[in-house]
């Protein structure tokens, strides 16, 4: 539905809200591509100079994507279809000629986690919780881009480590290790500082900022190797497994893990 992502373009400065708080802001496959029209095109949705990308309230930034929407999968190429959807979504917010700032607080993770983590400044309140719990969920993966995108900003090991043991990290482990740069207090102060972020970035020349995040996309993409990782793909979404994480994660019961 149109509520579902907020957008407004105020004195320059873009604020993108996703929406469904009731669902912890889950993103459908409709906001996904909503948030990749504006990264795509500011110019033609206000030109602001600079976009902030928050959750609707305090209790998520966006727990990933809505898992009643991969009931609809009946082949290998429905799980391929979706990594490429949600990959051109992470290229179209990266490759955004504009700074992004993502304003989190509460849960952020999947999908939320991967969209926060393709923004270029991170700020959080002290209730952010971040992370990837598939290994406990629902028994996926993520596309190869994607692995590659998390390991330039966290690290390898680190990464082996979030997916590893499915846990979330607290804000203050999150600010040591890089991936925000502020905590705030409270829901109130995380949306004043992202205001007064975006506003400083916004006054800098903006060739410098376009520059900077082109040549740093390229040299994440740099490592990422020609296979593409379809067969790592195809391997989690078309098996057993996959099926019974969704219907226990969406029956709030633990899943029975086969290996196959």
């Amino acid at each position: 539905m149109d509520d579902e992502i907020l957008y407004a373009v105020d004195d320059g400065i873009g604020t993108i809200t996703l929406n469904r708080p009731q669902a912890r802001n889950a993103l459908t496959f409709a906001m996904y591509e909503r948030v990749a029209a504006i990264c795509a095109d500011p110019a033609a949705h206000g030109a602001p100079r600079v976009l902030i990308i928050t959750g609707a309230g305090d209790r998520a930034f966006a727990a990933g994507t809505d898992i009643a929407q991969f009931r609809s999968f009946a082949s290998p190429q429905d799980a391929l279809d979706y990594e490429e959807k949600i990959e051109r979504v992470l290229a179209a917010i990266e490759c955004c000629p504009i700074p992004l700032v993502a304003a989190i607080a509460g849960a952020v993770t999947g999908g939320g986690a991967s969209i926060a983590c393709a923004c270029d400044i991170r700020i959080a309140t002290a209730s952010a919780r971040f992370g990837f719990p598939i290994a406990r969920t629902l028994g996926n993966c993520l596309s190869m881009a994607n692995y590659a995108r998390l390991a330039a900003l966290l690290g390898p090991a680190r990464v082996k480590d979030i997916v590893f043991t499915a846990r979330l990290i607290e804000a203050e482990e999150g600010q040591r290790i890089g991936l925000y740069s502020e905590i705030l207090a409270d829901h109130a102060a995380l949306m004043s500082r992202a205001r007064e972020l975006a506003e400083t970035i916004a006054g800098h020349a903006p060739l410098t900022m376009r520059a900077t995040k082109e040549a740093l996309r390229r040299i994440v993409n740099a490592s990422v190797p020609a296979e593409g990782g379809e067969d790592l793909v195809v391997m989690c979404y078309d098996s057993a497994d996959f099926r019974e994480g969704m219907e226990a994660f969406l029956g709030k019961r633990p899943p029975q893990w086969q290996g196959r």
